[in-house]
């Protein structure tokens, strides 16, 4: 019989093995085990697996309630007058960034379109006039054949010719951007959350046209207790709860002003990407740490569920018995036993093969 380390939580021992035939560890090892304690010879004597109950420390947390919130969520809004042509996505549809989610008629935007170029063409006319008179004059003032007041009124035509030229180049550019904004394009990957016109509905600019939110980053925005704020802005450290499952944060904001009504300060818990059981709205726990403490904890494999029993395999010697147990929140793999164990019990890590064990030797 090999001795487990006694600082270790769990200590996981075979069957019992059988005599050996060298007396002089026979010898050795009866000694050790009526020097070990009654636990130590528990664990040897059942043909399963087992662990040892004991205090370890654990994360000392206040909790609160919580609001799953969508780091990237908007409403995207028109950004040109027109009549909606075409609504490719609804409420609950999954977009990807850059798709095209709605269309306007551009009827009026092509005809401004082909006036700016028009203008454009007039303008670029213009200027190779003005510059090709401006040369011709220049040449004829350098052999001093024109007045000066003839050179200086070439030189403002040109440089209004130049002028009127940048502006058609830039009515170009702008009509072209407002035949653009009639096909309307998702700035992110998300889902669409809400719709907010019809077909055939006139809008203007800076009505809201589609809202969505995207999945990938979410965080959970809760409202802490000024009397907590110190010793969670210190550590730094939370934890969401998600039934039986604890998620860290993984980033916290600390809002710096206070809210005079409710005196509490809201703190942004960024959750960790993949949190696909999460969703906007949702209300949640949420543990901050401001400490450290002693919990009783057992093993997360040993807990044994039939229909609104939770329990365990409480092993003593050859002795295995049922025991009922109320637990606490988990950590890890691991479970906080609030009532039903006591520091220093065994219980079965199998609890199938526990429940075999038990049986047998009931029949027998």
């Amino acid at each position: 019989m090999t001795r487990s380390n006694p600082r270790a939580r769990c200590d996981f021992r075979p069957a019992a093995a059988g005599p050996s035939p060298r007396l002089g560890h026979a010898l050795g090892a009866a000694v050790l085990a009526l020097a070990l304690p009654a636990w130590h010879t528990a664990l040897a004597e059942v043909p399963f697996s087992t662990a040892l109950v004991k205090y370890e420390t654990a994360p000392r947390e206040r909790i609160w309630d919580g609001t799953i919130e969508a780091t990237n969520q908007a409403t995207v809004s028109a950004q040109t007058s027109g009549r909606v042509a075409e609504i490719l996505y609804d409420v609950n549809d999954f977009v990807e960034a850059g798709s095209v989610i709605m269309r306007f008629t551009d009827t009026e935007q092509r005809a401004a379109l082909r006036n700016a170029e028009a203008a454009l063409e007039e303008a670029n006319a213009r200027f190779e006039e003005a510059e090709s008179e401006f040369q011709r004059i220049s040449a004829m003032f350098e052999n001093q054949t024109v007045a000066k007041a003839r050179y200086d009124q070439a030189r403002a035509n040109y440089d209004a010719a130049g002028a009127r030229l940048e502006a058609a180049r830039s009515g170009v550019a702008t009509a072209e951007q407002q035949l653009e904004y009639t096909v309307v394009r998702a700035p992110y990957a998300g889902i669409v959350s809400a719709r907010h016109v019809e077909v055939g509905e006139l809008v203007r600019p800076g009505q809201p046209l589609m809202s969505g939110l995207s999945l990938e980053s979410l965080r959970v925005s809760v409202d802490v207790p000024q009397s907590m704020i110190d010793p969670i802005r210190r550590i730094g450290k939370a934890f969401v709860y998600v039934g039986d499952e604890r998620v860290a944060g993984e980033n916290l904001t600390f809002f710096p002003i206070a809210d005079p009504a409710a005196n509490t300060f809201t703190v942004r818990v960024d959750l960790p990407a993949g949190s696909a059981r999460l969703y906007p709205g949702m209300f949640v726990k949420v543990g901050f740490v401001i400490g450290e403490t002693q919990r009783l904890l057992i093993p997360a494999a040993a807990v044994l569920y039939r229909s609104e029993l939770t329990a365990v395999y409480r092993v003593y010697g050859d002795e295995v018995n049922l025991q009922q147990v109320r637990l606490g929140r988990r950590y890890g793999d691991d479970f906080e036993v609030l009532a039903g164990l006591t520091d220093g019990e065994v219980v079965a890590t199998d609890p199938v093969r526990a429940g075999v064990y038990v049986k047998e030797h009931r029949a027998e």
